[in-house]
Formats: structure tokens, sequence, C-alpha cells
């Protein structure tokens, strides 16, 4: 039987998501827990938006409402990210596969990024969701002139970006030192990229069995230069590919609409 309740689309920033707004004609607001939730249809799927606000408090309690009120079926979280890993460059998608919080460390009662009572340290992706977003950032690279305006992949030197999977990493800091940035690097080598809210929604979503996924775009290498343009690449870069991405993505998938024509 097919799961008919709606989509969540999460973003941290306003930019991320405005542009995947502007694709919701039929779209209507609902005020909770200080959040504007915004439900409407994308490519045949009942869907609601939402900004997660930034850090991983505000992201628990993003996905909490989602899924204890709104009761979504999944959760897809779109936006930027740092990069870490080698060969992770500005302009290029990473899909998680698994979630870590780097500034957990409750040593020597556990071991260091080790979550309290769960046993392990990171949280994994819901894989069927994370090959459909794969499959939906290759079609977004190879068809990357309808994406992006010559100019904008000219400024940010965005001629060949590649697809990355693997581990994604958040905290509550910025991280956007040169010193930040190689510290994480030694002590998780596997990290592709660093953000602020991915692991908190992928810990929410294991507690109540929700599907979660995430891709990032990579805006910096969370290094001295983290701040140069962001700006400028999250309106210019990264709003577009979200749409982008999430459109693609939407696409492949069988459309569905809600009995109702009302929010949850």
């Amino acid at each position: 039987m097919t799961d008919k309740r709606p989509i969540a689309i999460v973003s941290a920033m306003q930019d991320e998501l405005s542009h995947l707004l502007a694709l919701m004609p039929d779209e209507h607001r609902q005020t909770r827990a200080g959040r504007e939730f915004w439900f409407g249809n994308l490519h045949g799927h009942d869907v609601v938006l939402v900004l997660s606000g930034i850090g991983k408090v505000a992201a628990a309690t993003t996905a909490s409402v989602l899924i204890e009120h709104f009761k979504v079926s999944q959760i897809v979280f779109t936006g930027v990210a740092g990069g870490l890993g080698e060969n992770i460059n500005v302009g290029d998608f990473v899909v998680a596969d698994s979630f870590l919080q780097h500034d957990l460390d409750v040593s020597p009662l556990f071991p260091k990024y080790e979550v309290p009572s769960y046993g392990f340290k990171t949280f994994q992706a819901a894989s069927e969701l994370t090959l459909e977003l794969r499959r939906a950032c290759a079609a977004v690279i190879n068809d990357l002139a309808q994406v992006l305006s010559m100019e904008a992949r000219t400024r940010f030197n965005l001629a060949n970006p590649q697809l990355h999977q693997g581990l994604l990493i958040s905290g509550d800091r910025f991280v956007s030192t040169s010193a930040e940035s190689q510290k994480l690097q030694e002590s998780l080598p596997q990290a592709l990229a660093v953000e602020m809210e991915s692991a908190a929604f992928a810990q929410v979503c294991h507690d109540y069995k929700v599907p979660f996924a995430a891709v990032r775009t990579i805006s910096d290498r969370a290094d001295d230069d983290a701040t140069v343009d962001f700006n400028s690449f999250l309106s210019d870069v990264a709003s577009h590919y979200s749409a982008a991405i999430i459109t693609e993505w939407l696409k492949q998938r069988k459309p569905f609409r809600l009995r109702s024509k009302t929010a949850p």
C-alpha cells in the first residue's frame, strides 16, 4: 500500500528553500513551535517545506514537530556544508550515508563521539532515499548548464562538480578556520563535509523510525576562507542546486496526492 503521508523537505537557511517555495504556487502555511511550515504540491507529491533553524537543537525541534504533529513519511535535508575530505571541492555534491556529531564527547564515560545509551557513534541514512538522491544529483550534474548561469559557473569555478557519498558530520559551531578544519580531518579522516544540523535530524529520525537522507552542496573548504562569498554562493549557486536536486528527485518518484486538500 502506498504511503500517502507528506514528504518533508528541510533546509537550514532561507535562500536554500526560496527556489523550492517559488515552485509551489498552491502552498499554504502553518505555524508551529515558532516555525513556518509550507504545504503544497511538487511534481505530483504532497510536501511540507520548512527551515530547520541553525544548529542541532533547532534541528531536533523541527524534526520532532514534522514527525509528531505533521506525520511526515520521510525527511530529506538539502543545503550547504564545508568540505573536509580530500578532493572535496566547492560546488561538489555530498550525499550522506551516515552522520556523526563531531562535538559530542562524554569520555571517559563513553568513547568519544559515541551517543550515550545508543552504543554507537554514527546514524545511518535511509539507503533507498540515499540512492534516489544520488541519481538526482547525477542528473543535475549532467545538465548543469540548465541549472546555473555561465556567469555563476565561471565566478565560482564550477566547470566539473563531482558527486561524493560518505560520512557527514555536524556540530554546534561554524567551522571557519584552517586549524579547526585540520583538527577535524585528523580526528575524523573519513568525514567528507561538516555542517550543523543533519546528525541531529538523523538521531530523531532513528528514534521515530522515519527514513532520513541528506544532500549538501560544498560552499567552502571550512577553512580561513570559509566566509568569503558565502552569501553570494548561497543565493547564486546553492539555492539553484537545491531546487534542481529536489525537483529531479521528485520527478523520478511515483506521484501521489493526499485525499484531503488541507494540511495535516
